[in-house]
């Protein structure tokens, strides 16, 4: 007896006799709003458990040899497909030109609505050489086009490419650029075209209308919760023309899924830089994405909370609760009670 005893002593739940309760209908109120708000706060509380977050980590960058994918989707509402190319270079000054590359140029009418395809196996251009320097290449490709004369499919793409610049066509350039994995540039402009042709056609650079939408540019595939800046840029020129160009700092990425499955892929950021073209300038307009990367990696881990931690936060919320709840029912009762009892003394008298 003397241990039952002993164990009954330190109950911390005493129970008393059912007849002993009283029962009143604020604390049948008070009950039934603790009760909705310990069920919404145990919802929020599983949600919270059940959803993921995410670790980020730093390290230098080891990979070597390895190809930089570039997603990218741009629409020239200004400009057919005709008269637009894109050009690759990497730092050492050489075109990097990749068989595989997959590119097509979609014809837009004026509305932007798809009207045709085409598909670019060779990103190069024949007259290109291996320099920057793209005025000299229109200035040597004029002296061969002058000494051969202006031929009949140079005039036929003439009058292709005013007609349909009269008809407000447009282009949508898409697909998947394989780069080496060191800084370099690509850009889309009417460089491929033989200067003395592009005269023919624009009557000068400053009629070249290099207005753009980027509607999708990446550097590997997405992850969540990712943000590619760039993505829905919308740059339209009036009576203007101009050279944009976007500086791009790309930083390896890899994102580790609860699933232990790594996705490798990188994030940029970027600024930009508009240069405006004048009447009597050499420079042709053009749309230059010029990319660096960063020696720095960046390791994107998913996690989810401990259950002991979900059991943890349960606890204090729904304890904290009942014990607010059982406070506020007793002042409630108490300041009923008082009001109960001065009422009946102002009766009596």
């Amino acid at each position: 007896m003397g241990v039952k005893q002993a164990l009954k002593s330190i109950d911390a739940f005493p129970r008393a006799e059912d007849h002993l309760l009283q029962k009143t209908r604020t604390g049948a109120v008070v009950s039934i709003v603790g009760l909705f708000i310990m069920a919404t706060l145990f919802l929020h509380e599983l949600k919270y458990y059940l959803t993921t977050y995410t670790v980020h980590q730093m390290s230098v960058d080891l990979k070597r040899g390895e190809t930089l994918p570039i997603h990218l989707n741009i629409s020239f509402p200004s400009l057919p497909c005709d008269v637009l190319s894109i050009d690759a270079v990497d730092m050492s000054g050489k075109h990097e030109v990749d068989i595989d590359t997959n590119i097509w140029k979609l014809r837009l009418n004026h509305d932007g609505h798809i009207i045709g395809t085409e598909y670019l196996s060779d990103l190069v251009e024949g007259g290109h050489t291996h320099k920057h320097d793209h005025d000299k290449d229109h200035e040597d490709s004029s002296h061969k086009l002058q000494s051969h004369g202006f031929d009949q499919d140079a005039e036929n793409k003439v009058k292709n490419v005013k007609r349909a610049l009269a008809d407000g066509e447009g282009c949508r350039i898409f697909g998947v650029l394989d780069v080496q994995r060191v800084a370099g540039n690509f850009h889309i402009s009417v460089h491929g075209l033989n200067i003395f042709v592009a005269q023919q056609i624009f009557e000068g650079a400053i009629h070249v209308n290099v207005s753009h939408v980027v509607h999708d540019l990446s550097f590997g595939p997405k992850y969540p919760g990712i943000h590619n800046p760039l993505d829905g840029t919308v740059r339209v020129l009036k009576e203007t023309t101009g050279t944009f160009k976007y500086y791009i700092k790309v930083v390896p990425t890899e994102y580790r899924y609860l699933t232990k499955q790594v996705l490798p892929t990188n994030q940029f950021s970027v600024t930009e830089y508009y240069a405006p073209i004048h009447e009597y300038d050499r420079m042709w307009p053009a749309v230059y994405f010029l990319y660096d990367l960063s020696p720095i990696t960046v390791t994107i881990r998913e996690e989810r909370r401990s259950f002991l931690h979900f059991i943890t936060r349960l606890c204090a919320v729904l304890g904290g609760t009942f014990a607010l709840t059982g406070m506020l029912d007793r002042w409630m009762y108490r300041l009923l009670e008082a009001l109960t009892t001065t009422k009946s003394k102002t009766v009596l008298r």
